[in-house]
């Protein structure tokens, strides 16, 4: 009986008391930090509008960080050795390292793509030799609407190692496609009997689903030919009607060209 008496205030000696106290100062204090991290993360995800996602797997990876540190920590106190803990980490992270060396480097641009925003959802951009709509943006993939009508997810490192060109301004798709044409009429001619009234009668037809008329630009001239640029108009977010009006645009200017040539070839 009096042993366990004797057992029972050794448990709690001063010493372990004091130690117990530490513990608890230091599982508050992490918990305290925890908190105010946690509150960070949640008013930048909403500054950046982050999807919720990636937030909870922002907020699983800090949750992860400061129950390993709050192990480690509460082990240091009562008198246990870390080493297996820092070398088991250090191993899973060696192994998971050599493992998936393309994954991480996904996952961190991914993250990268997320904070920076070079686009957003909704946005038409072009992606180096990919071009189409943002439909969603996650820590692996960057997914496209493109025209042939698709989905394609692309790897966020590879969005980050291509050029980026942004064709969204102020709520409107700024879509230039270009028209080539030999040299058996003048630049007037090509202008006022094929690409104007091609524009013209588009336009009319279309005026109510386009912010604005589309407009022309002579982009090059060579012995080959004379090249135009084509610039249309066409709501944000409205990738499918870009894609259907489009290739009507340009089957109008070349049908008029075409009726024009064998016109002058008649005559």
């Amino acid at each position: 009986m009096v042993g366990g008496i004797d057992a029972f205030l050794g448990v709690f000696s001063l010493q372990n008391i004091l130690l117990i106290l530490k513990v608890a100062a230091v599982i508050l204090t992490l918990f305290t930090i925890y908190k105010l991290v946690n509150r960070y993360l949640s008013s930048f995800c909403e500054r950046l509008k982050i999807e919720e996602h990636i937030e909870n797997a922002l907020r699983l990876a800090t949750r992860l960080i400061f129950a390993v540190a709050g192990l480690g920590v509460t082990l240091s106190i009562l008198g246990f050795s870390t080493t297996w803990l820092l070398g088991g980490s250090a191993l899973i992270g060696a192994i998971i390292g050599f493992g998936s060396t393309q994954t991480i480097g996904n996952l961190m641009a991914g993250f990268y793509v997320v904070v920076s925003k070079p686009f957003a959802v909704k946005d038409f951009v072009k992606i180096g030799d990919i071009e189409g709509q943002v439909e969603g943006i996650s820590i692996n993939y960057t997914e496209i609407y493109t025209p042939s009508r698709n989905l394609l997810k692309i790897p966020n490192s590879q969005v980050l190692n291509s050029r980026v060109l942004h064709c969204t301004k102020q709520r409107v798709i700024d879509y230039t496609f270009t028209v080539g044409f030999g040299h058996e009429f003048s630049g007037e001619e090509l202008v006022t009997k094929c690409i104007q009234p091609a524009i013209e009668t588009f336009y009319k037809r279309y005026q109510n689903k386009l912010p604005e008329k589309p407009k022309y630009y002579l982009t090059a001239s060579d012995r080959l030919g004379r090249t135009f640029a084509i610039r249309t108009f066409f709501q944000k977010g409205d990738a499918r009607t870009l894609y259907n009006l489009q290739p009507e645009l340009l089957s109008m200017i070349m049908d008029r060209w075409d009726a024009y040539r064998q016109a002058q070839t008649q005559s």
